[in-house]
């Protein structure tokens, strides 16, 4: 994968629960973290005392976060309802020249800020909240 640019990386809501994906508008950053806890087998017969791990065990999970200005009413209103009502929803994180990474995530913190002579940002957290898939680009 080549240099990309970081206004390509695209965070998108299903709004319709039917795959119609809307980008979430007034995003500067995004970013996207998998992660995958760990089972600890290790005991007295461990080979040099070395830790072991269960292949395939540990909980996984992916984390995405993002901040931005206010564009599109619409996309705010999306995220906004959707954190109060505490729903789930299908999101998908296009990587260009990489793939589509998708799957049901819970927006879990949503932030606003600003300064008296600036703009006001917001930041928000997604938390999988289960399976999750990725296509790769062709």
């Amino acid at each position: 994968m080549v240099a990309q640019k970081g206004k390509d990386l695209l965070l998108k809501l299903d709004t319709s629960g039917a795959g119609s994906f809307v980008t979430a508008a007034g995003m500067r950053s995004k970013r996207i973290a998998f992660n995958s806890e760990t089972v600890d087998v290790t005991d007295a017969d461990s080979a040099g005392r070395w830790r072991e791990l269960l292949a395939g065990s540990g909980v996984q999970r992916a984390s995405i976060n993002g901040s931005g200005i206010f564009k599109d009413a619409s996309s705010d209103a999306e995220i906004r309802t959707r954190f109060f009502a505490g729903t789930i929803a299908d999101w998908q994180l296009i990587v260009p020249d990489f793939g589509t990474v998708e799957g049901a995530f819970q927006i879990t913190a949503l932030e606003y800020s600003g300064s008296h002579d600036g703009e006001v940002t917001f930041e928000m957290a997604l938390e999988s909240a289960g399976p999750i898939s990725f296509t790769v680009m062709l």
